[in-house]
């Protein structure tokens, strides 16, 4: 039986995924998460084969998520489930650790074919996924830093709450730390990428993938 844990911010495709894996022989969805911060919880609880999860979730996003999840629960193994199929979005989720990229506008035959194939401890991406897009990642991977490599999972953390409105205090409440923490991360983060005002941090952080344009 492989069990799965689906992380995805909106309800009706948590339960369009569920529905379309439940009819599939010898899967078991064990828990949803409609965030990156819940889905390291209930994995943890949970212990699942498999999770499927979306990029672009509030709080902590799919992305960084991965990055955790893999360092921390390393029998897990993460198919992200995205519209996204920018050569950016794909190089970071698989820089995080994912095994798998499914585009999606995948057919319910391809999906399970990704849920098989990670299972068995390889990798799947989507064939929509252009040829120049794999090849320029494997070329640069080995030499190349995380896109957002100038911060620290902590500072990227922050970044995407202060994109998504949080205040100071908001932020520290949610990480616990103090205010005074999160206002040294808040202008590290500023001074690293040498951005000035918080328009600038959203524009940046949504085009490297931290946060969504929603």
């Amino acid at each position: 039986m492989i069990r799965v844990l689906i992380a995805d911010d909106h309800g009706i495709v948590r339960s369009g995924i569920r529905s379309l894996l439940e009819q599939m022989d010898g899967l078991q969805v064990v828990a949803e998460a409609a965030d990156g911060m819940e889905a390291l919880r209930l994995v943890k609880m949970h212990r699942p084969d498999l999770m499927i999860m979306d990029i672009g979730m509030p709080g902590l996003n799919g992305v960084e998520a991965t990055a955790r999840l893999t360092r921390q629960h390393r029998r897990t193994r993460v198919i992200i489930l995205s519209m996204h199929t920018s050569e950016e979005h794909i190089c970071q989720a698989l820089r995080s650790g994912a095994a798998g990229y499914v585009i999606k506008d995948a057919t319910t035959a391809e999906l399970e074919t990704a849920v098989r194939t990670v299972a068995r401890g390889e990798r799947y991406l989507s064939p929509s996924i252009s040829e120049h897009v794999l090849a320029g990642y494997s070329q640069r991977m080995p030499e190349e830093p995380s896109a957002t490599a100038p911060l620290t999972s902590r500072q990227r953390e922050i970044l995407q709450l202060v994109t998504e409105g949080h205040t100071t205090k908001e932020i520290a409440e949610r990480l616990h730390l103090s205010t005074k923490t999160v206002e040294a991360h808040r202008a590290q983060i500023m001074k690293r990428l040498e951005i000035r005002d918080v328009a600038g941090l959203v524009r940046y952080a949504i085009r490297k993938g931290i946060t969504s344009a929603d």
